[in-house]
């Protein structure tokens, strides 16, 4: 069974759980024999050489030990869990979940402040962290509403935190205390506002975007302080505009849309006087604006977003149901409404030159790649998901008297400052292509111009002659990865041709040409390195990983080829480069003359 496994591993890759039985060592002279059964994971190691593929790496467990610590918890009627360094539940038991009368499928994976209302005091989540960074043991005692009394003990040690809940006695200082009816469940305590407070301002210093700051802004406020509408009116031209509405009313604000600043509304006059306004009532909303719709709604906050001297915008909370703002909630409301307003003008800043720098990069990159009769070319860019989204890749598809100039490069950066040096270099090649210099001489008078631009940067680029009266190509690279070639069989290669150094490095800098047989039918493919590259991966490797899809993806067009050569970088949430993507179908229609 063992020796199957392991065939099925080899063939596999891989060795998903399985169950063996394996026989008890008894010893000699006992009766009969006895069998255990063992679970077994296995993987063959990802790498190249065939010697350590040759070899199944895993685990084998003898899972008894396990089920029998499970069984006799499970029979304790004292409640046990487990928590993960970060809080979340990772084992409770029965007992657990009839203590705290909730189904321990609701636990699991969460943790017991936020799938516990009565637990939302920040407290007891501070309780847990300290005993995490003390390494010491600590308890604490609860009331389950409506008066049962837990009292939790927390056993820490790197891997998490085990704990136990046992029913107490009410506690003396409980005794002593006033009896208060607890809070409504879907509230959390007053004493969480701070923290949700200190959670805002932590998560609107990685929010980038307008919509990333209305999102944060919404995913804070609304459970710190219960409310279930909010609104973001930015100023624009001096009239008010929604730019992030939720909440389940659709109408909440409609007639705050399109104001103008000296309107006398509560969503325009909180922002003109810089004083926020509470209303918690409809009666107090009537006698002081009669006019305005109330919808579904009972109270309202309107927060000034003011950033240094100047309005931003409004934030708008509404309650379905009557609220009262306390001394606490305004103080905390009226602080967090300067945070938010200087969330969303840099916010704004950072929009406006976003939209600017990817309308640079449209307009630099070829609008549309010539038609030829011989060549059919397909081409794509993605920016990276990091900075401006802007960088220096480029490409182009250049016709010559004797056939057509294929060219890729890179400028390193990704700023502005990037992708104007690539417009230069662009225009660069071109100029030297259109006076007829050879392959070589382009890429020499290119270096020479980025040296005098004098930008400090580098750039590497790819420059393919395609000749269609030969069936050649002539290429020279200046530190660009190398193309690729498919053959008209389906299979794919990586073309080695000499490269020079990268540009920008020497001015005397010689670029060899090397000249390639192209069969009709060739698919060549030209690229930067945001395609290639992979983090803790050797660059080779990724190269070849790119060689193997170009080989395997179908090619019913160039267009369909493009699309799945970047289907998986499409679908990454992070990537630290630009892309470029040129590629190149060679289709002689006719004998050249």
């Amino acid at each position: 069974a063992f020796r199957a496994a392991a065939r099925a591993a080899a063939a596999e890759g891989r060795l998903v759980a399985r169950s063996l039985r394996v026989r008890e060592d008894e010893g000699e002279g006992t009766g009969g024999e006895r069998y255990r059964t063992v679970d077994i994971w296995g993987r063959v190691p990802e790498v190249r050489d065939e010697r350590a593929r040759s070899h199944l790496v895993g685990v084998v467990i003898d899972p008894r030990a396990g089920r029998a610590a499970t069984a006799a918890v499970e029979r304790l009627r004292d409640g046990l869990f487990s928590l993960t360094p970060d809080g979340r539940v990772s084992y409770a038991n029965r007992s657990l979940a009839e203590l705290l009368d909730v189904r321990g499928e609701v636990l699991l994976g969460q943790c017991l402040w936020d799938a516990l209302p009565w637990l939302s005091d920040p407290a007891f989540e501070f309780r847990h962290r300290s005993v995490m960074i003390s390494q010491a043991p600590s308890s604490f005692v609860a009331c389950r509403p409506p008066d049962r009394w837990l009292a939790f003990s927390l056993h820490p040690d790197a891997d998490g935190v085990t704990g136990r809940v046992v029913a107490v006695g009410r506690p003396p200082s409980a005794e002593e205390a006033p009896a208060e009816p607890p809070p409504p469940a879907a509230a959390p305590a007053r004493l969480g506002v701070m923290y949700h407070v200190l959670q805002l301002g932590s998560a609107l210093t990685e929010a980038v975007t307008v919509r990333e700051v209305c999102q944060v802004v919404a995913d804070q406020l609304l459970p710190a302080f219960g409310g279930q509408q909010l609104a973001l009116y930015v100023v624009r031209d001096g009239t008010m505009h929604l730019s992030f509405h939720t909440g389940h009313h659709e109408s909440f604000l409609d007639w705050l849309e399109g104001m103008p600043l000296h309107a006398r509304l509560p969503g325009t006059e909180t922002l003109t006087s810089g004083i926020p306004l509470f209303i918690e009532t409809r009666r107090v909303l009537a006698e002081g604006y009669p006019d305005i719709p109330t919808g579904e709604v009972n109270s309202w906050a309107y927060l000034p977003l003011i950033a240094s001297g100047r309005p931003v915008g409004t934030c708008v909370l509404g309650f379905d149901e009557v609220h009262h703002f306390t001394t606490k909630d305004r103080g905390v409301l009226t602080a967090l409404a300067g945070l938010i307003a200087q969330a969303l003008e840099r916010a704004r800043l950072y929009d406006a030159e976003f939209a600017l720098a990817r309308g640079l990069q449209r307009g630099l990159l070829p609008h549309r790649l010539p038609e030829l009769p011989y060549v059919r070319t397909a081409a794509r860019y993605l920016p990276c998901t990091s900075g401006m989204d802007i960088g220096g890749d480029w490409y182009d598809v250049i016709p010559t008297a004797g056939g057509v100039a294929l060219v890729i490069g890179d400028v390193e950066g990704h700023n502005i400052a990037a992708a104007a040096t690539m417009a230069q270099l662009r225009s660069a090649v071109r100029a030297f292509v259109a006076v007829g210099h050879a392959p070589g001489e382009v890429l020499a008078g290119v270096n020479r111009t980025l040296l005098d631009l004098d930008s400090g940067l580098l750039a590497s680029c790819c420059y393919l002659a395609l000749d269609p009266g030969s069936h050649r190509v002539h290429a020279v690279r200046a530190g660009h990865p190398p193309p690729l070639l498919r053959h008209p069989d389906g299979t794919a290669e990586v073309l080695n041709p000499e490269t020079g150094p990268l540009l920008g490095v020497d001015p005397a800098s010689d670029y060899p040409q090397t000249r390639i047989d192209l069969a009709p039918g060739s698919i060549l493919a030209l690229y930067t390195d945001g395609l290639s590259e992979e983090r803790g991966t050797d660059i080779a490797v990724g190269i070849d990983r790119l060689r193997a899809a170009l080989a395997h993806a179908p090619a019913g067009s160039l267009d369909e080829l493009a699309d799945r050569l970047l289907q998986n970088a499409r679908h990454s949430s992070y990537r630290a480069d630009d892309i470029a993507l040129l590629l190149t179908e060679y289709r002689p229609v006719a004998p050249p003359h």
